[in-house]
């Protein structure tokens, strides 16, 4: 009896206290990898390939800790990519709100994933073998209760908080922080058309999934960081993978590479610049609106002043007291107006449909040509850089 006491008590591992938050930490820490590594950049963007026995895992330990599956879960986040912001967006804070994304993020989730023509949709190329349909999709909740019966086994009868930190990481942490505050707080790299953020310093708790912004200015990337400051857990996790042959990258971000001299605006200048175009955009902002902003700021305009925000965010992301400040701000500076309207077109220019590469070429040739005739020196010199971009034949990104 005795025995069965300290089973209960203590469960077969016999861990201290400090041993068992040290497990409950490893134990919610492998479930991120499962989802940043597995899920996210195996399935749903396939900037990876894991070997598959780690997929293998992944999906059985997915299984037995949240009941997911993978068709759904890949054809959700795909859905979110493709309408990200707008109606029909299955978590935005944009269309649902901050609130409802951070309280009940799990359970959009779970709507959207109900939806069969979502799934059908955006779930193709995920895993359509007999674990998947007899077990996986079949009995999603056997797995999870199968993880309280090891939890409470392994650890006695704190085994059942360890399981509930366990069937809460993903909803708070993933659902919830990363779909909700990473889509309205924290720090932008790059003017993406949506409003994904950057959160830190909680990369070891997230699996590197809180560089958003960086993640949607290129989804196709293997790594998510992209500053040297920024720290991507689960690039750290597939450089180790790579070394013991689980693991090879498809595709990273690009990095521009840039002639030392402008060169005439050809196929290769436009093939640059289309890859690059988050790096182009963070280069006019820093090279071109700011220091413009600076210099008019030193008139004394007030309004001009605290308008950094303003000309930063791409206009369709602001509210419509932002808009309206934009306009007051840009009708205040004739030079900021200027900037502004040639950001504009740049954009505009890679966001064209049914465009020919000759069309696209003439239309980049001609932009250079007017902001070399703009008389604004920042502007001018961006134009140079913009001509000196080359193609990288060893980068590709979707």
């Amino acid at each position: 009896m005795s025995e069965l006491l300290n089973l209960l008590d203590q469960g077969l591992l016999g861990l201290s206290g400090w041993g068992k938050v040290i497990a409950t930490f490893v134990l919610v820490q492998i479930s991120m990898m499962a989802i940043t590594l597995y899920l996210h950049r195996d399935q749903a963007h396939r900037a990876i390939d894991l070997h598959p026995a780690l997929r293998h895992f992944f999906r059985f330990w997915i299984w037995m800790t949240s009941g997911m599956v993978t068709r759904e879960w890949v054809a959700v986040h795909r859905k979110h990519h493709a309408m990200c912001e707008q109606p029909g967006d299955p978590h935005s804070p944009v269309v649902f709100g901050l609130g409802k994304v951070l309280s009940q993020g799990a359970e959009l989730y779970r709507v959207a994933a109900r939806d069969p023509e979502i799934v059908a949709k955006y779930g193709r190329g995920t895993p359509d073998d007999w674990l998947e349909r007899k077990l996986y999709t079949g009995h999603s909740t056997l797995g999870i209760w199968s993880m309280l019966t090891i939890d409470v086994l392994l650890f006695g009868a704190i085994g059942i908080t360890i399981f509930a930190v366990q069937m809460m990481a993903a909803p708070v942490m993933a659902a919830g922080v990363i779909n909700g505050l990473g889509h309205a707080w924290g720090y932008r790299n790059f003017e993406s058309a949506d409003a994904a953020t950057n959160l830190t310093p909680v990369a070891v708790l997230i699996g590197g999934e809180e560089l958003h912004n960086n993640h949607h200015a290129f989804p196709s990337s293997a790594k998510f960081s992209v500053q040297p400051w920024e720290f991507d857990i689960g690039w750290f996790y597939i450089s180790v993978l790579k070394v013991f042959g689980l693991c090879s990258v498809r595709r990273v971000a690009p990095k521009p590479v840039i002639a030392p001299t402008p060169r005439q605006v050809d196929i290769d200048t436009l093939r640059a610049v289309l890859v690059n175009r988050m790096h182009v955009l963070r280069d006019y902002t820093f090279g071109v609106m700011l220091p413009v902003l600076d210099r008019e700021s030193r008139s004394g305009d007030g309004l001009v002043k605290t308008a950094r925000s303003l000309l930063v965010r791409r206009p369709q992301l602001l509210d419509e007291a932002g808009r309206s400040r934009l306009a007051a701000v840009l009708a205040a500076s004739p030079t900021l107006h200027t900037v502004h309207e040639y950001r504009q077109q740049l954009t505009a220019l890679w966001e064209q449909a049914n465009v020919s590469n000759d069309q696209l070429v003439k239309q980049l040739r001609e932009w250079c040509a007017r902001a070399e005739a703009s008389g604004i020196e920042a502007l001018q010199q961006f134009s140079a850089r913009l001509r000196g971009y080359l193609p990288d034949p060893a980068m590709s990104v979707a």
